[in-house]
């Protein structure tokens, strides 16, 4: 995949000066521009996945890029599960990748009892 940023005074919609921000994911720096959402800083560095599936661990970044499916999801600033192509990257964010286990099945977390 390539990405390809457009200059922030050609944006028909909001036309701004391009503020430089720097992220960090996972403890590396990542630059971005203002107005950027942290899906769009970390796909303009070349970022391709930050998360992990539950049940095989194959890696996932943006999906759908407008919040309706899970697959971007990251902790920024210790919140847990914000879509990174929903909300907009500020200037020191701190983004964590995230992967959760699968839970065990148990008859507390299984309305249908003992499948075994």
């Amino acid at each position: 995949m390539v990405s390809r940023r457009l200059p922030a005074t050609n944006d028909r919609i909001l036309p701004g000066t391009e503020d430089a921000l720097r992220i960090d994911l996972d403890g590396t720096p990542v630059d971005g521009l203002r107005g950027q959402t942290i899906a769009g800083v970390l796909l303009g560095s070349g970022v391709l996945a930050w998360r992990r599936t539950s049940g095989s661990g194959k890696p996932r970044g943006v999906f759908c890029g407008i919040g309706v499916c899970f697959d971007c999801i990251v902790t920024v600033n210790g919140q847990r599960d914000v879509r990174a192509c929903q909300r907009r990257a500020a200037d020191g964010d701190r983004i964590e990748t995230q992967h959760d286990a699968l839970p065990e099945p148990t008859t507390e977390n299984d309305p249908f009892g003992d499948r075994t």
